[in-house]
């Protein structure tokens, strides 16, 4: 089983280096889904790791229906993936009703190549998921992000199982969202070929409350996320 990492810094890249991940999906603010990492990340991880690199572009939190500025940030920030060598994109557009944005979303595939595309987890606000999976197979997309509409993925496991035999010969279907040690075993016995989980913990770095708070008090501002080690180690060692 392929095992991605979702990370969020160079020591979670790292980590999932050391503890034997296949590839990580590199992004920035996983309290909001994600979005796109700075370029003096990238940069510092391509030259100084070896794990395969996938770069979630997404130019903002909040949806995936783009303006005509934020499209052309996600078209320069494909190119400049490109020159620092990363292997893969992970990206994708919406319309104003969550239908995929075709013409868009072609776009992008074809600006990726040779890097693989994987359309993320937009796919779980489609209103019809078939016909979603059968344009993205239709554009070349080599792989989707999916919760199974699900808010978890073990929660959306029925549906991702269904997808997965139904479009699995011609699409990967990578779940994601919420896996764990608990329950990672139970996607491997489903027959997925690839996972994705993020493993990260807290790591206090203040020792003192700061003044006010910046996220308005929705998140503990005396720590940081980190994809942890160990973890990672073992849920490796599970599937592999």
């Amino acid at each position: 089983m392929i095992v991605e990492i979702c990370a969020n810094s160079f020591e979670s890249a790292r980590n999932a280096q050391e503890a034997g991940a296949d590839r990580i999906e590199l992004c920035a603010e996983l309290g909001v889904g994600g979005t796109t990492p700075t370029y003096g990340l990238l940069k510092k991880i391509k030259e100084e790791l070896t794990i395969e690199v996938s770069v979630l572009l997404r130019p903002r939190s909040g949806n995936f229906t783009y303006s005509s500025a934020e499209f052309d940030i996600l078209k320069k920030d494909i190119e400049l993936c490109k020159e620092l060598g990363c292997e893969g994109i992970v990206a994708g557009v919406l319309n104003a009703d969550n239908t995929l944005d075709v013409e868009r979303t072609k776009e992008l595939i074809e600006l990726s190549k040779p890097l693989h595309f994987t359309f993320h987890r937009a796919l779980d606000w489609v209103p019809d998921v078939h016909e979603t999976m059968q344009q993205l197979i239709t554009l070349g997309c080599d792989r989707v992000l999916t919760s199974g509409q699900q808010p978890k993925a073990i929660l959306g496991i029925d549906l991702l199982t269904s997808l997965h035999q139904q479009y699995g010969e011609k699409i990967t279907i990578m779940p994601g969202s919420g896996i764990n040690e608990e329950n990672i075993l139970k996607f491997k016995e489903r027959g997925f070929k690839e996972i994705h989980f993020s493993a990260s913990k807290p790591v206090h770095v203040l020792d003192t409350e700061p003044r006010i708070s910046f996220s308005g008090g929705q998140q503990d501002e005396k720590t940081v996320s980190v994809s942890n080690l160990e973890i990672i180690k073992r849920m490796v060692k599970s599937v592999k």
